[in-house]
């Protein structure tokens, strides 16, 4: 039996009640809920969410990360990452040296996730081709490919629309979009922290289109730099309303900023508190999406195993290698085994669970 005493106590008694019903919360509960002192008490709702949704599983998959090049035209303040074009440091992978880096690893991955910066110079012949090399070396492997920023900016580039982009990107193996340039969708931040990227109305069409398309996608709130609590909640509740309307959206993904290396600078840095507080709001609000990750990659692997007991129930997977957040000053290992994983989640008192890109579990 949920005690609902301690909720009485900080003035939260009816919200925790729909809380445990499920029942869909407002933008005022989840102000309310980030303003609650006891971050133990809103923990204990989002788990209780979490595993209502999921019981005492732990997912994982065998995945890997693919950094196509680093070259971006759009500049983000927050970016460590990028490089001008014939920046020193710069790099673009041809699909021959992409293939080369997959291999190294010999154990077959069943999720491929394809990433990169918005290259001036490379067009949509290139990505066909590098998805229909992925897809003939691993057949059985996931293409989950290309934030919505990078596919606008492909339509851009070639004259045609998103959903066109899309389309001939599914031809050629796309299985999925990743949730990557959501950041945040509040304009004033945007415009600061963003301001070349496709607005917040242009990130949500393009992921609507996907869905409409047949192709799932993930979807991520990037949080703790300029950005305010009612910000976030604003952020969680529009991919409520876009999931509302077309479904798509398979797992959330909330991505603590990393200052080190970013010209963006904030005054208060994020505590490990405020990151978990922002993850059992997250589970809390986003009623119809199913899955909310532990991203270890940013969060760390401890934070990433707290996390679980906050709201999350996947862990992501192997990696294997990840440039975007390490090179932001994330200072987790670049990959983990199998091993490694499966003892961290039972270690947490949890199911550990493989799965692939659709959260269907590996037996």
């Amino acid at each position: 039996m949920f005690d609902l005493s301690r909720y009485k106590r900080l003035g939260l008694a009816d919200l925790a009640e729909r809380a445990l019903a499920g029942e869909r919360l407002s933008a005022g509960d989840g102000l309310a809920l980030f303003a609650c002192p006891d971050v133990t008490a809103l923990g204990a709702l989002a788990h209780h969410r979490r595993e209502a949704l999921h019981g005492r599983k732990a997912f994982w998959v065998r995945n890997r990360h693919l950094n196509y090049t680093n070259v971006c035209v759009n500049r983000c303040a927050f970016c460590a990452y990028h490089r001008d074009p014939g920046q020193e440091g710069g790099f673009t992978l041809t699909v021959r040296e992409a293939l080369t880096k997959l291999a190294a690893d010999k154990t077959p991955p069943r999720e491929i996730h394809v990433v990169g910066g918005c290259h001036p110079g490379l067009g949509l012949d290139y990505f066909e081709e590098l998805l229909r090399a992925l897809k003939k070396a691993y057949p059985h492997a996931a293409l989950k490919c290309f934030t919505a920023v990078e596919i606008a900016h492909f339509a851009q580039l070639e004259g045609i629309t998103t959903r066109q982009v899309l389309q001939r990107l599914q031809q050629a193996g796309l299985s999925m979009l990743p949730g990557g340039g959501a950041e945040v969708f509040a304009e004033a931040v945007r415009t600061k922290i963003c301001p070349r990227k496709i607005d917040a109305q242009g990130w949500l069409r393009i992921h609507g289109e996907a869905h409409e398309l047949g192709l799932s996608t993930n979807c991520t709130l990037l949080f703790g730099h300029l950005e305010s609590r009612a910000d976030r909640v604003d952020h969680l509740l529009r991919l409520r309303e876009q999931q509302d309307r077309t479904g798509g959206f398979t797992c959330f993904i909330p991505l603590p900023f990393l200052t080190e290396n970013s010209r963006l600078k904030v005054d208060q840095p994020l505590d490990g508190l405020e990151e978990l507080r922002t993850i059992a709001v997250s589970r809390l609000l986003l009623d119809n999406i199913p899955h909310v990750k532990a991203y270890w990659v940013m969060l760390g692997v401890k934070q990433a195993q707290a996390a679980l007991y906050f709201g999350a129930d996947d862990f992501d997977g192997t990696v294997v290698e990840e440039k975007i957040g390490h090179t932001a000053g994330a200072d987790s290992e670049q990959a983990l085994a199998r091993q490694d994983i499966e003892e961290m989640l039972a270690g947490c008192g949890l199911t550990p669970v493989e799965r692939d890109a659709l959260f269907r579990e590996v037996r």
